[in-house]
């Protein structure tokens, strides 16, 4: 328990006891979807299907395109554990209970973690629509899940230096390829959120080496290094950054966006997830 009274510990055993007790049973691979993307889990064979608002303690959704379940099912021979929906810092939680996720696919055994989000794109030559394998990170939320860790935590200073696993981000390009989808890599930077970046604000994120900017994923793949959890990530660039494009931007702008890529980013994220543990990755 940190500072604040929140338990994960507790939250995530009564997650896993709930999917236990739906049947879930263990799994190979964990998918969490952000904005838009939710509507991969649907396609898993006989899903095991647990709201978020079900589990006691657990977070509550309240961001458009984040549907609040976990379902468990077969993903082409693959069991996969998706997270239909995540949190974020600006919603006003803990960031402990932002990387819920993470811990309770990690306990139903998931060897490797994939992360995809909704992002915005800093360059001009990447327009919307744009499928960004991730490299690296910069954090710039001002937050980490690590930070209130009772003492005698395991691993309390974890390297980040392979934080995005160098053997699933070739599984990615490998997945890609074999499906003729058009596939970049670069750095994501996470900001808090919820207000989206100034000009200015954009202008220091290109300058500082950021392809790509979103208000999640940084915290959830701390909490992977911490626990030893191989990851990688995806980011569905949905719209360009402030002053790239010329107009407003909406979160209608991005949920569209995703639903126009909606059958690459399947293909490529099934095509992933079937040779996802084929070469070991580098940190499983």
């Amino acid at each position: 328990m940190n500072e604040q009274g929140f338990d994960r510990r507790a939250v995530t055993e009564a997650a896993v006891e709930r999917l236990d007790a739906a049947g879930a049973g263990k799994v190979d691979v964990g998918l969490i979807l952000g904005s838009g993307l939710s509507y991969l889990a649907e396609v898993a064979a006989d899903p095991v299907t647990v709201r978020y608002a079900d589990i006691p303690g657990f977070p509550r959704v309240t961001v458009p395109g984040h549907r609040g379940n976990f379902i468990v099912g077969t993903l082409d021979g693959v069991r996969v554990a998706f997270a239909q929906g995540r949190f974020h810092t600006y919603e006003g939680y803990d960031p402990m209970a932002v990387v819920l996720p993470v811990r309770v696919v990690h306990a139903l055994g998931a060897r490797c973690l994939l992360v995809a989000n909704a992002a915005g794109s800093l360059d001009r030559r990447n327009p919307p629509g744009t499928l960004m394998a991730i490299r690296d990170h910069i954090n710039l939320q001002f937050a980490n899940p690590l930070i209130g860790r009772p003492p005698g935590a395991r691993n309390p200073f974890p390297d980040m230096s392979a934080a995005y696993d160098p053997g699933l981000r070739e599984r990615l390009h490998a997945a890609a390829l074999a499906e003729k989808i058009r596939l970049l890599e670069g750095v994501y930077a996470g900001v808090m959120g919820p207000s989206y970046e100034t000009r200015a604000e954009v202008r220091f994120l290109r300058r500082i080496g950021a392809d790509a900017v979103g208000m999640s994923t940084v915290g959830e793949v701390v909490a992977a290094a911490e626990i030893g959890l191989a990851a990688a990530g995806i980011s569905l660039l949905t719209n360009l950054a402030a002053g790239l494009s010329g107009r407003p931007l909406t979160h209608d702008e991005v949920t569209a966006a995703a639903e126009e890529a909606r059958e690459r980013f399947g293909r490529l994220v099934r095509a992933f997830v079937k040779n996802a543990l084929t070469l070991r990755p580098s940190s499983v």
